[in-house]
């Protein structure tokens, strides 16, 4: 292992198109909601641990989640979860956590990873992350994994690529950020398209160089922390300064203004369960097609359904096809799959009317 190589995780999100498992006060990344005893962060941090040690891996989230992470990832110090007072989008986040990884270490190569992304072929992932972190170690390069498309997706951002790239890397043309159904078909037919998966790799000198050049007043809020990062002082500056970030992502604030922008085909079966029709898509099904999260489920003439239910709790359903149904306990979810884009929406209304118990 490459004791530069550094992994920030970002566990910050609230998942709301999730709801009503994913919830603010214990969102999606910390819900088993493959089913299979581990939450999505518990898996995407024992991934990261094929990179590099312990000790270079740091959680990026809200501070309200800080004794979540502490509970599930057995044995990681305080130090290494890295808490935001307020939720301004990821760029504020990228940028506080890239400066602390500098004040450790100013050779840090660092890799930015989503906490609750799917991957299938994990052996497949960390070589790419390895071929990603070579050319960035010998470039000043900001690097993106990007993932063949495998249907013209409106809900996913683009990456317009050079094909002519050399040893697997890519100079990156122009990022699209969710098209129209029409341009995601031309997309997908051109096959000069990768969809971006928000996991970028650089060293931590070259993207505080594209803050300062791309986002300035990110890049000297954070600057100001210099003397203080990794002290005890390192709290009391975050409260008072991180909150007077702007709210941008970094695919706004960098990505899409630098002009040293590369990317890596990679295709290790990926989905970035965004929702429960895209957890259908990745997860095991029965022999009916069904996606079962449950242990004691009777099931008559129902197909093709997601059904995510209490350990504890019995249920008998009958001639369902196509449906979502979720019970986290004080909400029950059954809703057409095909609809599912409705409940964003359907959650808010829910809120408004019930209380914020249920958000």
């Amino acid at each position: 292992m490459n004791n530069n190589t550094y992994v920030l995780i970002m566990a910050g999100g609230v998942g709301s198109r999730f709801w009503p498992k994913s919830r603010n006060n214990f969102p999606k990344q910390f819900i088993d909601i493959l089913g299979i005893g581990k939450s999505l962060l518990q898996l995407t941090y024992e991934r990261f641990l094929k990179l590099c040690p312990a000790t270079n891996i740091f959680i990026v989230t809200n501070g309200q989640y800080s004794q979540i992470i502490q509970e599930q990832l057995t044995g990681i110090a305080v130090d290494n979860i890295i808490c935001e007072p307020s939720r301004n989008n990821t760029a504020p986040c990228i940028a506080y956590a890239s400066f602390k990884v500098a004040n450790l270490n100013p050779e840090a190569n660092i890799v930015v990873a989503p906490s609750d992304h799917f991957i299938l072929y994990e052996e497949v992932f960390i070589q790419k992350l390895q071929q990603a972190l070579q050319f960035s170690q010998q470039n000043e390069a900001l690097v993106t994994l990007g993932i063949t498309p495998t249907r013209p997706d409106t809900g996913y951002g683009y990456i317009n690529f050079d094909k002519a790239g050399t040893e697997g890397v890519h100079k990156v043309i122009r990022f699209t950020e969710k098209p129209s159904l029409d341009k995601a078909q031309e997309f997908l037919a051109s096959g000069d398209y990768l969809w971006n998966a928000g996991i970028f790799i650089w060293k931590v000198s070259t993207v505080l160089k594209a803050l300062e050049e791309n986002s300035p007043e990110i890049y000297q809020l954070f600057q100001k922390g210099n003397s203080v990062y990794n002290t005890p002082e390192e709290e009391v500056f975050i409260r008072e300064y991180y909150p007077q970030s702007p709210n941008i992502s970094v695919d706004y604030a960098i990505m899409e203004k630098a002009d040293n922008i590369y990317t890596v085909p990679a295709d290790f079966g990926w989905s970035d369960l965004g929702t429960w029709a895209s957890l259908y898509d990745a997860a095991d099904k029965n022999e009916a097609n069904n996606v079962i999260a449950g242990q004691k489920i009777k099931l008559y003439d129902t197909t093709d359904c997601v059904i995510h239910l209490p350990q504890n709790k019995a249920a008998v359903i009958k001639g369902l096809q196509n449906f979502i149904v979720v019970d986290d306990g004080s909400v029950l979810l059954i809703y057409p799959k095909d609809n599912e884009q409705e409940i964003k929406s359907v959650s808010q209304e829910v809120i408004a009317e019930y209380g914020s118990d249920f958000s």
